[in-house]
């Protein structure tokens, strides 16, 4: 019979057996190209993100970072592929308040838990929400629409999906406001804006990048946005809560999941990479120009947020009984 104390330290070699090849891993990485996963499709905000803050990331480790559109189900389907790659840093994902917080909640089905299957590295930023009308649209202030909406029950509303943050956006606001709103989910922001225009639909919750062109073109009339402050891109539009809605606040949210279980050295290269090209000027400016507002992160933070937002947010899905297909 062994003795105990043997087998123990024959249990603890084997361990750390197993560890040296993830030590080693975790001590040259990077060694090849990573692949950064966007589950949405190329042409977006999300893309442009990913490129412009990739392609910073990819010269400060010395690898190349290649974009791999993956989009489809609310951003399920690329996500999936990040939770059941290898945990080595060569593949990652860009998450969102949708996938990694609200989809879980919406759909029917879904191939991963955010909250176990996933490594959090680090935030990306913050997108705007903005509530808008036709320019030649009678309504010019959200108490305007409000009261609109409460004459006439079921005033249908636009965004570019169901189960999207814009969407989101609108529950928020008929539960917020006691309004009855209809929703008509588009395939994309695209389709409902040139509605929008064209007098199809009177009303829109959209990510501000899409819709900021022909608001600056004066096509579009912002009334207001959803985040808990102005957006630098509309400085002038007041914010939904400061209309009078007090204590509404929706931010749609970004950031750089991992498999589970990625090293924590890999998470630290992974985090200072994307933190700095973050912070470099050039990057800064173009993702404010497009409307979305670059913000770093620990690791620890994202992770945070993930698992309160998952929280918070599936108790508004449930109320509304939100679902998407």
């Amino acid at each position: 019979m062994r003795h105990p104390l043997l087998t123990r330290r024959a249990a603890l070699a084997a361990t750390a057996a197993l560890a040296l090849p993830l030590l080693a891993q975790a001590a040259d990485f990077p060694s090849k190209p990573i692949r950064f996963i966007v589950p949405y499709t190329a042409g977006g905000t999300t893309d442009l993100v990913a490129r412009t803050v990739g392609q910073r990331v990819a010269e400060k480790l010395g690898q190349p970072v290649v974009i791999d559109n993956r989009g489809g189900a609310g951003g399920n389907i690329g996500m999936d592929v990040v939770a059941k790659a290898p945990a080595d840093g060569y593949t990652i994902g860009f998450g969102a308040i949708s996938t990694n917080a609200l989809n879980p909640h919406i759909y029917k089905s879904v191939p991963f838990d955010p909250r176990k299957d996933f490594t959090a590295i680090g935030l990306l930023g913050t997108s705007t929400i903005v509530l808008e009308v036709p320019a030649s649209s009678p309504i010019r202030s959200v108490p305007e629409l409000i009261a609109a909406a409460k004459k006439t029950p079921g005033l249908p509303y636009a965004t570019a999906g169901a189960g999207t943050s814009m969407n989101l956006a609108g529950v928020l606001f008929a539960q917020m406001t006691g309004t009855q709103l209809t929703h008509v989910a588009y395939k994309g922001s695209g389709p409902a804006i040139t509605d929008l225009l064209g007098g199809t639909v009177g009303v829109m919750f959209d990510n501000l990048p899409a819709s900021l062109p022909h608001i600056q073109a004066g096509k579009l009339r912002a009334l207001a946005v959803a985040g808990p402050t102005r957006s630098p891109s509309l400085p002038d539009v007041p914010t939904i809560a400061e209309t009078g809605l007090k204590g509404y606040a929706l931010e749609p949210w970004f950031g750089v999941y991992g498999p589970a279980h990625l090293p924590p050295a890999i998470v630290r290269t992974l985090n200072q990479a994307f933190a700095e090209a973050l912070a470099e000027p050039a990057v800064r400016d173009k993702l404010l120009q497009a409307g979305f507002t670059p913000r770093a992160s620990t690791a620890e933070e994202l992770a945070a947020l993930t698992q309160s937002e998952y929280q918070r947010l599936g108790e508004v899905a449930r109320k509304a009984g939100m679902t998407a297909d």
